[in-house]
C-alpha cells in the first residue's frame, strides 16, 4: 500500500494503481472518454488531465502511476478549463442533431458538456466527413459523430480479437473505418456489438427494429408473438433506475402484454429445449467416437467468428440452433398447427441482450419456404425505449406469467444468461442421459463467475469429461489455438462472444460497471438456487413437446427444425 494526497486528502492505494484508479478508490470522479477498464491506458482523449505537484503541465491521470507522497489536484481551475476546451473543440465538428440522435440523453459528450457548463459555441469547424453505414443487419455507423476516442477499435482488436475496424488516414484526416473502407456487412465484423456498448456517442448504434415491430402490432391481420431472453429480466431494470440485478420478470411480461403482444413466451423454455438436443448430441459424440471437443452454438457472434477464423473446427460446433431460433421454429410450426394459423400471419419478435441476434435471425438457414422463423429482434435497450414510448412505468406494473407451454422453464434454462450457464445446464442433463440419474449437487461452482476461461472436470458414467466455459472472443481464440495445437483433455467447450456472457451483451444497458454485471450474474444464480426444478430434462412442457410433436431428441423432426449447419466465410482483413 501507498499513501498519496488527492485534493488535500490522504488516500491509501495499491502499488501499481494509476492516479485515476486512486481517485476512483477515494470516491472522486474524474471524467474520461477513451479509458477502458482492464486495458492498458491509451491517453488519447486527455479528458482526465490533472495537476500534480512537481510536474510541468497537466498529465493524464489514466496513464500516470500513483506513487507514495504524490500530491494531486483533480479539479483545479486549470484542469477544469482544459476539459471544457476539449469538449468545446469536440463539439466544433460534431453534428448539431442531438434531438434526433439515438444516444440523446445518454451521450457521454452531451453529459460532459452539461457537467462542465459548456453553454455556447466558441469554436467553429466543418462537420466531420463520413458516409452513413447502415448495411449491417446489426450495427449502424455514423462516422460524422465519431470523436476518435478509439474505444471501439480497442474492444474489437484487444478484447474480441476480431479487428474489423481500425484507424484510417493520418493527421487531421484520421478516421475509423473497416478494411478497404467498405461497409461493416462485408467486413470481418461478427456483430457482437461490443463496439456499440463502449462507444461514448452516437457513432455506433444497433440497427433499430422498433418501427417494424410497432407497425406489426398495429396491423390487425398479424398475430404478434414475443419471446424474451434469460438475461433480459435481470438487466432491464437498470434502464428504469432500479438497482442492478433486480429481476423484473413478472412486470416485464405485463409490459409486453400491454404493448399489444398476443403471446408472451420465455426463451428460457427453448434454452431447456436446446439443452435436451445439445446434451443428447454430446452424449452421442462421447459414446460413438464423434468429433470432440463439442463446442456450443448458442452465441451468434461466436458462430460467425468460427466461420471466419476457424473454419477447420466447424465440425466441432454443435449443430443445435440457438434458443431464439428453436423457439421461432416451434412457434411457426407446432403452435401454428395447434391453433390452425397460417404461419405467414405470425410475426415473431425476440427480445435479446445481443446485437448479433439481429444478424442470426436473417440467416438463410433460419427459416423455411422463404419465411424467417424470427421476424424482428429488439435489444434490451430498444425494449426499454418501446416501454417508455407507450408510457409504461416498469417499477409500478404488477407481475404476470408468460404463456404456456412456451413459458414453462427450469432454472437451468435461466442460467444461459451468464457465462458458464450453458455448460452447467448441459452437464446436468448429460449426466442424466449417461447414467439415468440426476446430479445430487447440480451447482457447478467451477463454471461460475466472470473469469474469461473456466474449466471443470468430472467423471460421468465411467467417462472422464473435461468442460471449459469461455467468454470474450479473445479468450476463445486462445483456447481454440490450444485445441488446434493438439489439446485433447476437453470434451465440451461453451463460448459466449461477450465478456461475462449475455448479461454483458452488446444490446444491454450501456455503461454498466463490473459490479452491475456481477449483480446481474448473481441474480441468475439466486434464481437457480431457489428453483424447485433445476435441470432441463425435468421441464414438463419440454417433455410434452417431445411426446406430442418432436418424438425424441435428435429425431428426424428435431433435426429438421432445431438443427442447422455452418459454412466457411472469407474474412475481410
Amino acid at each position: 500500500m501507498m499513501t498519496l494526497e488527492i485534493n488535500g486528502r490522504s488516500v491509501d492505494v495499491h502499488a501499481g494503481d494509476t492516479v485515476l484508479a486512486a481517485a476512483r478508490r477515494a470516491g472522486i470522479r474524474i471524467p474520461t472518454l477513451c479509458h477502458y477498464e482492464g486495458l492498458p491506458p491509451s491517453g488519447a482523449c486527455r479528458m482526465c488531465v490533472v495537476e500534480i505537484e512537481g510536474q510541468r503541465g497537466l498529465v493524464p491521470s489514466c496513464a500516470f502511476p500513483a506513487s507514495d507522497g504524490l500530491k494531486v489536484q483533480t479539479h483545479s481551475p486549470r484542469a477544469v478549463d482544459a476539459r471544457r476546451t476539449l469538449v468545446e473543440l469536440l463539439l466544433a465538428n460534431h453534428p448539431d442533431d442531438c434531438l434526433y440522435c439515438a444516444r440523446n440523453g445518454e451521450c457521454q459528450l452531451q453529459e460532459l458538456a452539461e457537467q462542465l457548463g459548456v453553454r455556447r459555441r466558441r469554436y467553429f469547424g466543418g462537420r466531420t466527413p463520413g458516409r452513413l453505414d447502415i448495411a449491417s443487419p446489426s450495427i449502424a455507423r455514423d462516422p460524422s459523430k465519431c470523436i476518435l476516442c478509439g474505444k471501439c477499435v480497442r474492444v474489437c482488436e484487444e478484447v474480441q480479437s476480431v479487428g474489423a475496424i481500425d484507424f484510417i488516414g493520418r493527421g487531421s484526416k484520421t478516421r475509423i473505418g473497416t478494411a478497404f473502407d467498405e461497409g461493416l456487412n462485408v467486413s470481418s465484423c461478427v456483430n457482437c456489438g461490443q463496439c456499440v456498448a463502449v462507444c461514448p456517442v452516437g457513432a455506433l448504434v444497433e440497427t433499430r427494429a422498433i418501427d417494424d415491430v410497432r407497425a406489426a402490432l398495429a396491423d390487425p391481420s398479424r398475430i404478434v408473438v414475443v419471446q424474451h431472453a434469460p438475461s433480459v429480466s435481470v438487466s432491464l431494470a437498470e434502464e428504469f433506475g432500479l438497482k442492478p440485478g433486480t429481476d423484473v420478470d413478472g412486470p416485464l411480461v405485463t409490459a409486453l402484454r400491454r404493448l399489444g403482444f398476443a403471446w408472451v413466451f420465455d426463451t428460457s423454455f427453448s434454452a431447456d429445449l436446446t439443452i435436451m438436443e445439445e446434451a443428447s448430441e454430446l452424449a452421442h459424440r462421447l459414446t460413438t467416437g464423434g468429433v470432440l471437443p463439442m463446442m456450443t452454438s448458442c452465441s451468434a457472434g461466436w458462430v460467425k467468428f468460427m466461420e471466419q477464423f476457424y473454419p477447420d473446427l466447424l465440425p466441432n460446433l454443435s449443430t443445435c440452433k440457438s434458443p431464439q431460433q428453436m423457439l421461432g421454429a416451434i412457434v411457426k410450426t407446432f403452435l401454428a398447427e395447434r391453433l390452425g394459423l397460417d404461419p405467414a400471419r405470425i410475426y415473431s419478435v425476440a427480445i435479446m441482450p445481443c446485437t448479433a441476434k439481429k444478424f442470426e435471425a436473417g440467416r438463410e438457414e433460419m427459416g423455411r419456404a422463404g419465411q424467417q422463423d424470427i421476424d424482428a429482434v429488439l435489444t434490451t435497450r430498444e425494449l426499454a425505449e418501446l416501454i417508455r414510448m407507450y408510457g409504461l412505468d416498469l417499477s409500478a406494473l404488477p407481475p404476470d406469467a408468460a404463456d404456456t407451454p412456451f413459458g414453462e422453464r427450469t432454472s437451468a434454462g435461466k442460467l444461459f444468461g451468464a457465462s458458464g450457464g450453458v455448460a452447467e445446464a448441459a452437464v446436468r442433463t448429460a449426466h442424466y442421459l449417461l447414467t439415468g440419474q440426476s446430479m445430487e449437487a447440480p451447482k457447478i461452482q467451477a463454471l461460475r463467475g466472470l473469469d474469461g476461461i473456466k474449466e471443470y472436470r468430472t467423471t460421468v458414467g465411467g467417462l472422464d469429461i473435461g468442460v471449459a466455459a469461455v467468454s470474450g472472443l479473445g479468450n476463445a481464440r486462445r483456447l481454440l489455438d490450444q485445441v488446434r495445437a493438439g489439446r485433447r483433455d476437453l470434451h465440451l467447450i461453451e463460448v459466449m462472444a461477450c465478456p461475462g456472457g449475455c448479461i454483458a451483451g452488446g444490446g444491454q444497458p450501456r455503461s454498466a460497471s463490473t459490479e452491475a454485471i456481477r449483480a446481474r450474474m448473481q441474480a441468475l444464480y439466486l434464481i437457480d438456487r431457489d428453483a424447485t426444478v433445476r435441470a432441463s430434462h425435468e421441464n414438463p412442457a419440454v417433455k410434452r413437446l417431445y411426446a406430442e410433436f418432436l418424438e425424441k431428441p435428435l429425431s428426424h423432426r428435431s433435426h429438421e427444425l432445431l438443427h442447422t449447419h455452418y459454412e466457411r466465410r472469407q474474412p475481410v482483413m
